[in-house]
């Protein structure tokens, strides 16, 4: 009887210590009370190597093209590798062109998204245009479009007697030494195989003098995923709607003195200031 009235107080006893634990965790959990705070862009996540680019831009528009050479089909090993994984090849592709220090700022604008903001503005310019439907690249000659490039020698034939199109500040122009030529905009997604094969295109005609190439960022498929910011300051306040019943006669008494004492501040070696602009008034 003495071992099983044991066992007995050991189950008791083991019983009441996980309670014991049980309501402490309830209640630390309770008792937490923290608010987590996302900051959410208006428009959709933006690719990384084209944030990179952006970044080489900033750099020099040579490491521009540079970079833009060595990635042009590396969207593609964006469907077989890891989130992860594509990250580190496109810093060891932009490795090929800056030094340590430089790739450490390339990775802290990667997570603060600071070139996310220059590639909507290509997006938002691109949707201006329109682009044509189902075309995954376009180009854009002196106001004709075609996502067809059998079709870009045909548009170039006339194009000098159409208006010439207004060139931003932040336009990508392939280095030429001729600024008076036909002007060829490509819109497309950096990496992926329809962009290559415009880009061996009018790279090829910009470098025999033929064209102005100038190329703008255009995803025609933007991520379902949300794009959150970093490195912003969030405050929430929290209002309280309780009524509190105040006499109005304490108000007005401490508005007066308050009256009072700032008149009293304003006195400077005998001279009351306040008086003085009232006077000037």
């Amino acid at each position: 009887m003495a071992p099983a009235k044991a066992t007995n107080v050991v189950r008791l006893l083991l019983g009441s210590t996980a309670l014991w634990l049980s309501q402490l965790g309830a209640g630390t959990v309770a008792a937490s009370k923290s608010v987590t705070a996302h900051l959410a862009a208006k428009w959709p996540e933006t690719p990384l190597l084209l944030e990179a680019s952006e970044f080489m831009a900033e750099e020099s528009n040579e490491k521009f093209w540079q970079f833009l050479e060595t990635v042009q089909e590396l969207a593609i090993y964006k469907q077989t590798e890891s989130d992860y994984s594509y990250y580190n090849l496109i810093l060891k592709k932009a490795g090929q062109f800056l030094d340590n220090l430089h790739i450490n700022l390339l990775k802290f604008a990667f997570s603060i998204r600071a070139y996310s903001p220059a590639i909507q503005m290509f997006q938002q310019i691109a949707a201006d245009e329109p682009p044509p439907d189902g075309c995954n690249a376009f180009v854009v000659i002196h106001k004709k479009h075609t996502c067809k490039i059998n079709e870009i020698k045909k548009l170039l034939k006339k194009a000098a007697s159409r208006t010439r199109p207004y060139l931003f500040k932040g336009d990508h122009k392939f280095p030429t030494n001729k600024e008076n030529l036909p002007v060829v905009i490509l819109y497309g997604e950096m990496g992926t195989r329809t962009f290559s094969a415009f880009h061996k295109v009018l790279s090829a005609k910009a470098q025999n003098e033929e064209i102005l190439y100038v190329l703008r960022h255009y995803i025609q498929k933007p991520s379902s995923r949300k794009m959150y910011l970093s490195g912003y300051g969030v405050e929430l306040a929290i209002k309280s709607t309780e009524y509190k019943a105040l006499d109005d006669t304490q108000v007005k008494t401490v508005t007066n003195t308050t009256v009072e004492d700032e008149t009293e501040a304003n006195e400077v070696q005998g001279f009351l200031f306040g008086k003085l602009n009232l006077l000037v008034y």
